[in-house]
C-alpha cells in the first residue's frame, strides 16, 4: 500500500519535472533554427559549390575536385600561404606587445586606468576595414602627416607592404590580446608570487616558473585568436593595399567579382573551403587550450 502511493506521488513530480523541461527546450529552438539557416545553408552551398565543375559547351555540371586542386596552385597557394604568413607574424607580434600591457593594467593601483584601458581595448579590437585603412593612409602614407613631418618617405617606409599591413593589424590584434589575456592575468594567485618570494626566487625565476607556465595555455589560446582574426581580415587590406600583397581574401573577391578570369566563382567557394579548413585547426588548437588553462585559473 506504501509502495503504491509513493509511485502515485512520484508521478506528478516526474511529469511536472517534464513539462519544466519542455520550455527550456523551446526556448533553445529558435536558437537552433536560426543557426541552420545562416550558417548551415551557406555551409552546404560552399560545399556544394566547391566540388562543382561546370561544362561551358553543354552547360551540364559535374562533382570533382578540381576546383580544390586549382585552389592550391599557382596565385591562389601563394595568396593562401601569404595569408598564413602576415597572420601568424601579426599574431606573434601581438601577443608579445599585448602581454606585458595587460600585466601593466592588471598590476595598476588605479581602477580608472585599468577599466579605461579595457574599455578603449574593446572599441579598438573591433575598429577595422576601410575606416581603419584610411586612418593610416592618412597618418602613415605616402603623403601622409607623420610620412612628411618624420621624413620616412626617405628611409624606405611603405605602408602598402607587406610590414606595413602587420602593423595596420596589429591596432586592433593588440587590443584584442589585452582583453583575451586579462582573465588569465587576473586569476594568478599572489600566494603563488609569496611563495616562490619566501623560497628566493626572482621576478624573472617567478615568470619563468611559475607565471609563464600556468599562463602558457592562455598564451597561446589567444595566439590561435589573434591568428583567426588576421587571417579572415578583408576589408582594410582590401582598401590599403589592393593586390600588390597577396591574400586568400582578395584573391576569393577577385574571383567572384571576375576581375582576373570570368567563371571562376566555384574556385572562390574553393578557396573559402581552404580557409574554413584551416580555421578548423586552428579551433581544434584553441578550444583544447582554454579548457586546460580554465582548470588552473578558475
Amino acid at each position: 500500500m506504501t509502495a503504491a502511493l509513493t509511485r502515485a506521488d512520484a508521478a506528478p513530480v516526474a511529469s511536472w519535472k517534464r513539462r519544466r523541461r519542455a520550455p527550456g527546450w523551446l526556448a533553445v529552438l529558435p536558437l537552433l533554427v536560426f543557426t541552420a539557416v545562416a550558417f548551415g545553408l551557406p555551409a552546404v552551398a560552399m560545399l556544394n559549390g566547391a566540388f562543382t565543375v561546370k561544362d561551358p559547351a553543354s552547360g551540364t555540371t559535374s562533382y570533382t575536385t578540381e576546383n580544390l586542386t586549382t585552389s592550391l596552385q599557382g596565385a591562389y597557394l601563394t595568396a593562401l600561404l601569404g595569408s598564413v604568413k602576415l597572420s601568424a607574424v601579426s599574431a606573434a607580434l601581438g601577443a608579445l606587445l599585448g602581454l606585458p600591457l595587460a600585466q601593466a593594467v592588471v598590476t595598476s593601483r588605479f581602477p580608472a586606468l585599468r577599466e579605461a584601458v579595457l574599455t578603449a581595448s574593446g572599441v579598438l579590437a573591433n575598429f577595422g576595414g576601410v575606416p581603419l585603412a584610411f586612418a593610416f593612409v592618412a597618418t602613415l602614407g605616402n603623403a601622409g602627416v607623420l610620412t612628411r613631418h618624420l621624413g620616412l618617405a626617405d628611409t624606405g617606409w611603405d605602408l602598402y607592404s607587406f610590414w606595413g599591413l602587420v602593423l595596420v593589424y596589429l591596432y586592433f590584434l593588440i587590443p584584442l590580446m589585452v582583453l583575451t589575456i586579462t582573465p588569465a592575468l587576473d586569476g594568478l594567485r599572489t600566494q603563488w608570487r609569496e611563495a616562490a618570494q619566501n623560497n628566493g626566487a626572482t621576478a624573472v625565476q617567478y615568470w619563468r616558473h611559475v607565471a609563464l607556465p600556468v599562463l602558457l595555455p592562455s598564451l597561446l589560446g589567444g595566439l590561435v585568436l589573434l591568428f583567426g582574426s588576421a587571417f579572415a581580415a578583408y576589408a582594410t587590406a582590401a582598401a590599403m593595399v589592393g593586390s600588390s600583397v597577396p591574400l586568400v581574401t582578395l584573391q576569393i573577391a577577385d574571383a567572384i567579382s571576375g576581375n582576373v578570369l570570368v567563371g571562376q566563382e566555384n574556385v572562390a567557394l574553393a578557396l573559402s573551403l581552404d580557409m574554413v579548413l584551416v580555421a578548423g585547426l586552428v579551433m581544434a588548437v584553441y578550444l583544447p587550450l582554454q579548457r586546460r588553462s580554465a582548470r588552473w585559473l578558475a
